[in-house]
């Protein structure tokens, strides 16, 4: 079993990152990883009909012990999504972390985190596994233009005091981490704006203080926020240290008290009214004397409770503060379709390569399917089907996937030779069977 010519070809674009035979090992991997049930190596290289190409400790070193670089791999994905981006805008992007459930003592770098999804607003629950950084660039596509994806490019594995005790090294908190990636992402294009949209853990003086000059930040911002005025102009003649920030502002929750304007907006898929606070002002705690506009959000329409929001760009309005912040929705999409389709929390590799390395693949693939199916699967896309389904026009990850399996399984199977009308009916469903069962 091998994947679609056309998919086999855009990926070649990566490979300058890895030696030759590496790659080719990789493909087998990527073919497996797209077909089988179970994403362990052996399954997917057993999926793929590799075993008898070569040993299969072949395709195991491909994550444990093959030298190439999981940074350079991603940047190349950066690449590659270049094209697609609005040259006149700021590239957009999305900091978060997951959780992928493991078992196991004797893996790498495993711990208790908090489960947000077994989690509830009154009871934290932890559980056992890996917590991955995860740095996205949010983009629309041609064939969704109403719709924001979430394309992983960069990971790091995020590892507690007391993991880190354990094994060794130095513990690193998880916005340092997603600042590490930011940071290597600005560092490689100078040239590039970029803006970054992130929940309230990445959201503080850690990020907010390192940003880097090509970076802009929106973000959360807690309802009893000290806000300062900015620092008043010095008059001649004034004697002592310049004053670094003006008077008190009153706190986003206080601001909602004061009155604001309503805002209807498109988004999170609903058309929501909320009324709204807006200034600029210094949180000074964390942000220093750079200055923010701050926006205060009381959803009207909906059961969401008030929030506060502020944007590093200056020139942002309340309406684009929200819409921006909303597009961060996309990146939970991609965990949800990674972990669910491809098997994002299924790899067994135990040691720190493999463990570093085996995951993150599972969302690189994700990356490449979407950019694909941009640029070549949307034309080969037909919905199942389903008469109890007959108006769904929205194409999603799982239209995505069964093109690129159908795809797949028209070069393996549909032969010149076989040119007959009803022997041609007959392999295509067949091939539809397959590509929803696989």
């Amino acid at each position: 079993m091998s994947l679609a010519s056309s998919f086999r070809e855009f990926v070649l674009s990566l490979s300058y990152v890895m030696t030759q035979p590496t790659f080719q090992s990789l493909l087998v991997v990527l073919a497996g990883w797209v077909f089988a049930s179970r994403r362990t190596v052996t399954g997917m290289i057993q999926t793929a009909g590799a075993v008898e190409v070569k040993h299969h400790s072949a395709f195991h070193r491909v994550f444990a012990a093959a030298r190439w670089s999981l940074d350079a791999l991603g940047l190349a994905m950066f690449e590659m999504i270049f094209e697609w981006l609005a040259k006149d805008q700021p590239v957009f992007l999305a900091a978060d972390d997951t959780l992928a459930r493991k078992r196991g003592l004797k893996i790498f770098g495993v711990g208790m985190h908090h489960d947000p999804i077994l989690s509830s607003r009154g009871k934290a629950i932890v559980n056992w596994g890996h917590s991955w950084v995860v740095l996205g660039v949010l983009l629309p596509f041609p064939f969704r233009k109403d719709h924001w994806f979430c394309l992983p490019i960069l990971f790091r594995l995020y590892r507690s005091r007391q993991t880190t005790g354990r094994e060794g090294g130095d513990h690193r908190s998880r916005p340092e981490l997603a600042m590490e990636m930011l940071q290597l992402l600005c560092r490689t294009y100078p040239s590039t704006r970029f803006h970054v949209v992130t929940d309230a853990i990445y959201s503080g003086k850690s990020i907010l203080q390192e940003l880097p000059p090509n970076c802009d930040i929106t973000g959360r911002l807690h309802l009893d926020a000290r806000l300062f005025d900015l620092p008043p102009k010095r008059r001649p003649g004034t004697f002592g240290r310049p004053r670094k920030r003006g008077a008190r502002r009153p706190s986003p929750r206080q601001m909602l008290k004061t009155g604001g304007y309503n805002l209807t907006l498109d988004i999170y898929g609903r058309h929501e009214t909320s009324r709204v606070v807006e200034c600029t002002a210094l949180w000074y705690s964390s942000g220093g004397s750079r200055p923010l506009r701050i926006v205060a959000v009381e959803p009207l329409t909906s059961a969401r409770k008030i929030q506060a929001f502020y944007s590093t760009d200056l020139s942002a309005s309340a309406q684009d503060i929200l819409r921006w912040r909303a597009r961060r929705w996309a990146i939970e999409v991609t965990f949800h379709d990674a972990k669910g389709y491809l098997g994002f929390e299924e790899p067994q590799g135990w040691t720190k390569k493999a463990v570093e390395r085996t995951a993150p693949m599972a969302m690189l693939l994700y990356s490449l399917i979407i950019l694909w199916f941009a640029k070549e699967g949307h034309r080969h896309l037909c919905f199942p089907h389903r008469p109890w389904y007959a108006r769904k026009s929205s194409i999603t990850f799982v239209d995505m996937l069964r093109t690129l399996r159908e795809q797949s399984l028209k070069e393996t199977f549909i032969k010149p030779s076989l040119h007959t009308a009803p022997m041609q009916k007959t392999i295509e469903s067949l091939i539809k069977l397959a590509a929803k069962a696989a």
